[in-house]
Parts: structure tokens; sequence; C-alpha cells
């Protein structure tokens, strides 16, 4: 049997982050994460575009909002302090026709809200900081977006939690908990606290404390397109203008910490937790789960899921995802677009009471364990203030 303070469940980002800010912030008690993988991070955390977002999509009453700006410079800050490779790229939002103006517009309230540098430019002024890209009369541009390599900086934040004090445990599964303490695949753990970072089985778990009562997570899969052009071929990111009405922001460019450029990511539906090609992983239980949910989706949600699984399911096809990347950018070519990159599971809570995908985190907890349910993107990026807000709540409860 092995003893704790706490034990965090799940070595991702964000795992990691509350792991460290707990030591931290208990620096006499100890810290133990449990990670089920030989090594942390090889999931959604390393799988991500790798892009330190702004801030400007979310609703100013929202975590995301609230989170996003102070994590930009956070990270920013953590990456240049460990000489991490970064591209201070920015990012262009562009619009097909005069109809996406609207949206840029409401964008551009946001980003002010959220208290964001953004700018509203012309299409000549876009066309100065990117020559191919496509846009509609304008666009709005972030200088403070920018590529990381998140693998590069998931080893950083491990090396630094361990030596900080943090003991992290890999190829160490939950299996239950009872009245003796915590059931892992390598034996007992007795704990006075437990912090849920599991990710995709961040509500499996938090169903073991009667947490995540109305919540199930839903699988979606994200793939990227590599391009052989060399680097430098663009200059900054290129987004289309989202849906703000659903929590994909539809494919676009990301030029990488290197330079190179990729297309994507899909958003396309899972059908069991890990379902990352082929039958890797594969669970009946989990595909019956989840193709259930699914099909209430399309029979009654809060926007046109039908719609969304469908166009999701066509970027299987390379030739479609070049397609789409064509509306943003001149010169793009298929020859130039041949290798797929590792796909990632987005890990998408589902209120099933409402039926509806949540767009914000979603922490839920009490005097013995605390459960982060909804950690989708831009959980990267709001990693480390995000960490500092649960540990807040963890505290709080203690006293």
């Amino acid at each position: 049997m092995r003893v704790s303070d706490f034990l965090v469940i799940g070595g991702g980002v964000v795992g990691i982050s509350i792991a460290r800010e707990l030591k931290r912030e208990f620096s006499d008690l100890g810290v133990t994460l449990i990670e089920k993988e030989p090594d942390c991070g090889l999931h959604a955390s390393s799988r991500n575009s790798g892009v330190l977002h702004a801030g400007f999509y979310y609703s100013p009453d929202s975590m995301k909002a609230r989170f996003t700006l102070q994590g930009n410079r956070m990270l920013t800050e953590y990456v240049e302090s460990r000489n991490l490779a970064i591209n201070r790229c920015g990012k262009l939002v562009v619009a097909k026709d005069e109809s996406e103006h609207a949206a840029l517009d409401e964008l551009l309230e946001r980003g002010r809200a959220n208290r964001v540098e953004l700018n509203d430019i012309t299409e000549k002024e876009a066309r100065s900081i990117e020559p191919r890209v496509k846009t509609f009369g304008r666009a709005l541009f972030s200088p403070s977006t920018s590529s990381v390599d998140p693998s590069e900086v998931m080893g950083a934040m491990e090396s630094d939690a361990v030596k900080e004090g943090v003991e992290i445990h890999r190829g160490v599964s939950f299996i239950s908990k009872d009245s003796r303490g915590i059931h892992t695949s390598s034996g007992i753990y007795r704990t006075g606290y437990v912090v849920n970072a599991a990710g995709l089985y961040a509500d499996k778990i938090a169903k073991c404390f009667d947490f995540s009562e109305n919540y199930r997570i839903l699988p979606f899969k994200g793939l990227y397109l590599y391009s052989d052009e060399p680097e430098g071929s663009l200059r900054t990111n290129i987004y289309p203008v989202p849906d703000l009405m659903n929590p994909f922001l539809g494919v676009h460019f990301t030029v990488t910490v290197t330079g190179r450029v990729k297309i994507g990511p899909t958003a396309i539906p899972a059908f069991w937790r890990e379902h990352y090609g082929g039958l890797e992983n594969f669970s009946f239980s989990e595909l019956l789960e989840i193709f259930f949910r699914e099909m209430g989706l399309m029979a009654s949600s809060g926007f046109d899921f039908r719609r969304l699984a469908l166009e999701e399911i066509r970027k299987y096809s390379r030739m479609y995802m070049v397609f789409l990347s064509s509306l943003l950018a001149d010169g793009i070519k298929k020859d130039n677009y041949k290798r797929w990159g590792r796909p990632g599971i987005r890990a998408q809570l589902l209120d099933i009471k409402k039926n509806k995908l949540e767009m914000d985190f979603v922490v839920e907890g009490d005097n013995k364990s605390m459960h982060i349910l909804n950690a989708v993107s831009p959980a990267f990026t709001c990693s480390l203030p995000f960490a500092e807000y649960v540990c807040g709540e963890i505290k709080n409860r203690l006293t």
C-alpha cells in the first residue's frame, strides 16, 4: 500500500500542472501522480495543434475567456524561460464572403471584452502579413497567437514536476475506490485528496466518487495533414470564421514551431474512447454507449449534429481536406499534402440531461476529490492558470 496526501490521476498537461501547483501550494505535503501509459502526455497533450491561443473566441463570462489570455502569457514565459522552441507567427481569421463579416465583428467584440489584442484589418493588410491568404474585404489578426512543440513542453513540465517533489508513477491505471483507498493496477493508494484529470475517462472515474451524474465523455477524432512545402511557405496561422454554436474551429492552417505547415484538425465522431485507428483499443461496451449518445444528438440537440457528423466524416478524404484549405490560401496543391499526422482524440463532454456539448471547462468536487470533467481546447494554453484555479478550489474545500 502506498500513501500520499494528494493523488492526481492522469499525467496530461492539466494533471501535471495541477500536481505542480499542489506541491507549490502545499509544500510540506506529498503529491503523487499516476499515469496509465508508460510516459506522460501521450494522448491529447502531445497530439494537439501546439497553438497558444489568444482568447478571442470565447464568451466573456466563460472560464475559457478567463484563463486563455493569462495562460498564453504564462505558457509563453514558461517556454522562453526553459529555452524551448516557440514560433510567434500570429493568426489570421478570414472571411469567405460578406455574410461572415458579422461573425468577425462578434469575434472582435469578444476580443475587446476579454482584453485580447486583436486587429481588424483590410484585405490588403492581410496579404501584407501573408501574401497567399484569401479573404473577402477584411480579416482579423491576432499577434499574440503562437506555436510550440507540445511534446517538448510536456517533457519540460514532467521534468520540473519531478524536480519540485512530485512523485510520478507511470504505467499505473485507476481501477476503483472503496473504504481501503484507491485501487490501481499497481496496488492500493491511500490518500487524503484525489484529483481526477483522466481526460477521456474522467467521467467514469468521477462516477466512482458520485460525481458526473449529468455528464458523459464523447470522443472526437482530430486528424492533421502535413505539407511537403518548405519551411516558411506560410508565414502565419490561417483560420476560417468559426461556427460559434459548436466547439470546433474548422479546418485551418497551422504553422508549426519549425515553420512547416499542417491542415486540420477534423472533429470526426469516434466510436470508442481511444479510437485512434483501425481496431486499436477497441471496446464493445464503449461502442454501444457512444453510438446511442450520438444517435440521441442526431435526434435532438442544440445544433445540427447530423450535419456536423456527416461533414466531419467527409474529412477522412485527403482531397476534401485540401479543398477546404484551398478556400483559405492560394497555391494549395493536393500533391503537397500526402502525410497524415498522429490522430488525437478530443475528450468532449456531453450534458446528457440537456443533450448538448459543453462549450466551457467543467469541474466538480468536494472536500475529498476534484474532477476535471471538461478540459478541451484551449486547455493546453490555459493549463497553468487553470491549475491555479483548481488548486484554489481545493484549498477552499479543505479549510
